[in-house]
């Protein structure tokens, strides 16, 4: 069987084995079965149980699911009324309100497998259990989710099942599921003490002393790229008078994921009702705003680095790749008409630029007008075909993806959909093209001929949250950063006390020419010290001792090799490390 035919049939027939098994084994008349679809690595199902399953009721599970393929039960597919599929699945209240919830002209269809489980389903399905003998599975973990994700209703437990044509195939993907665990960066980061959370500020992440250098010096590389490109950073308030997102139309499109905080009176209502930015835009409108501008002036490029905060679900955090409050490398760029396509061209080509320093590929995806969009259509629709044009200039007609509905509700956005090293995608980077808030706010500009004209704004980030993208480095490295953006570059080991002097004049000297250096002087043994900067993973570590302080020269042992280079004169190092600095090279392979 082709493998799409396996996502499609075989993992979809083993959800309703394991609904089976699990209702044997829990007994019928104390199990609630809901849905179980098939996911990209298997299939789950929810269900509500009597008790909390346990990872020692897996094993068992898994066995009871080989136990009923092994009967080789017939699968038979019926077409039944409205009525006949409520009266077949009385008092299973998940299979009654889906029923119920079923257009009246839907052709309703149950498959039974063996005479004793039937489920609601679509289908297609297997013919007979045995064919499933040959699938590798296993029963990998239990979660909860609320029935139809709605933290008001049920809460059920979901059993996951990886599923795979064969036992190579499961190996492997077994195989890739540990390394990505070790490297995953909710594990790394504490590890490396780059940051850290606290339940008293939920999925606000605290930036640790090592963390926050690699933070500063991804802003210092993004500020070094973008002062090239001619834009101008500007920081606004983080928190503003509900008045400014109602005229931006937040109040009415994004209320429910933003902060929102009393004034003098808690009125629902209230003038000085004051909210936390979720988004930057608001506030770049108001900078453009305070002056008059000529047509010579545009583009005019505000981009910025401030903190928003968005209210999300707690189920829905994720580490760093979800969370409440983030910084987003914005930029809010105004525009006349004619120079859209030759801004978001420029705008690709940071991309490029960016994204290639890190070995990171994307593809662009078109999202267009939601239902809850803002302005009029007309706007929108030419808004879309620029972008579409765009789009296909670079990429050819039909050679990308477009996400109908999925815009943003003041206008249409290109996303750029990054992989990341274990070849899964984020949206990080976005290019919005926005017609309604420069109108909302009343933007104008003078044109050539004296008469005012409305610009156009693209909204754009490529990092995106800088949380995120630090996640996705954190994993993409496995915590050994490239030298230019580690957290300490260089390690100074004194072997012993009498040689802290020559270590700290070592340490100086790479700190003038912009190194970040650390140092342990105290009086432990030199192989503690050394074991702690590996761990660390920091790119160099030197070791000074009576040879090195009469030489003027380091023992340098750098990240990844096992040869230890001796005698290096301070000077070549200097030199060293400066040059990995302005190269941004991932290593540098020295010889002795």
């Amino acid at each position: 069987m082709e493998r799409e035919e396996f996502l499609q049939v075989y993992r979809h027939s083993m959800a309703h084995i394991l609904a089976k098994a699990v209702i044997e084994i829990f007994g019928k008349e104390s199990v609630q079965y809901a849905i179980g679809p098939q996911i990209a690595d298997g299939f789950y199902y929810d269900f509500l149980l009597p008790r909390t399953v346990t990872t020692e009721d897996l094993p068992v599970i898994e066995a009871k699911m080989k136990e009923i393929m092994k009967r080789k039960e017939d699968w038979v597919r019926k077409e039944v009324t409205r009525a006949e599929a409520l009266g077949i699945f009385s008092g299973q209240k998940y299979k009654e309100e889906l029923i119920q919830d079923l257009p009246e002209d839907e052709t309703i269809t149950i498959y039974w497998t063996g005479d004793d489980f039937v489920d609601l389903c679509r289908g297609p399905h297997i013919g007979n259990s045995a064919e499933l003998l040959s699938v590798a599975y296993k029963v990998r973990a239990v979660s909860g989710a609320y029935w139809r994700g709605d933290e008001k209703r049920d809460s059920l437990q979901r059993i996951y099942v990886y599923a795979f044509p064969d036992q190579a195939q499961l190996k492997a993907h077994l195989n890739f599921i540990r390394e990505a665990q070790e490297q995953d960066h909710k594990k790394l980061g504490p590890q490396l003490d780059l940051f850290m959370f606290h339940e008293t500020a939920p999925g606000m992440p605290y930036w640790l002393p090592r963390g926050w250098k690699v933070y500063r010096a991804l802003i210092e590389y993004w500020r070094r790229i973008h002062d090239a490109h001619g834009y101008q950073e500007i920081s606004a308030p983080v928190i503003n008078n509900k008045k400014l997102w109602v005229i931006s139309g937040h109040w009415a499109h994004y209320k429910n994921n933003m902060f929102i905080f009393p004034g003098s009176n808690w009125l629902p209502d209230a003038e000085d009702i004051m909210a936390a930015k979720p988004m930057n835009c608001p506030n770049a409108m108001m900078a453009y705003k305070r002056a008059s501008h000529s047509y010579r002036e545009l583009p005019i490029r505000y981009n910025e680095l401030d903190v928003v905060h968005r209210k999300e679900k707690s189920g829905q955090l994720n580490g760093l790749f979800r969370v409440q409050e983030f910084r987003q490398d914005d930029d809010h760029t105004f525009v006349s008409e004619d120079q859209i396509e030759a801004e978001i061209a420029d705008i690709m080509a940071i991309a490029d630029e960016i994204y290639s320093t890190f070995g990171l590929t994307y593809r662009a995806e078109l999202s267009t007008r939601p239902e809850d969009f803002m302005g009029d259509i007309e706007v929108w629709n030419s808004a879309e075909t620029t972008l579409r044009k765009i789009l296909n200039d670079r990429y050819g007609e039909g050679n990308y993806e477009v996400n109908e509905g999925d815009g943003a509700f003041y206008g249409p956005k290109i996303d750029l959909q990054m992989k990341d090293a274990l070849g899964r995608e984020w949206q990080c980077g976005t290019i919005q093209l926005d017609f309604q808030l420069p109108h909302n706010f009343g933007l104008t500009y003078q044109d050539s001929d004296g008469t005012l004209k409305q610009p156009i704004v693209i909204h754009r980030a490529l990092f995106g949250s800088l949380e995120r993208f630090i996640g996705i480095l954190i994993e993409n490295y496995k915590g050994a950063f490239p030298f230019w953006l580690s957290p300490y570059q260089v390690a100074v080991v004194p072997i012993r006390v009498e040689h802290n002097d020559y270590a700290k004049s070592v340490v100086d000297r790479l700190q003038k020419i912009g190194v970040r250096v650390e140092v342990d002087y105290a009086d432990k043994n030199m192989n503690e010290k050394i074991k702690f900067f590996k761990t660390m993973k920091d790119p160099y570590i030197l070791v000074v001792g009576d040879k090195e302080m009469s030489d003027d020269t380091v023992s340098i042992t750098v990240r990844g090799q096992k040869q230890q280079l001796h005698g290096v004169k301070v000077c070549d190092l200097l030199n060293m490390c400066r040059k990995m600095n302005e190269e941004h090279m991932q290593e540098l392979i020295c010889e002795a």
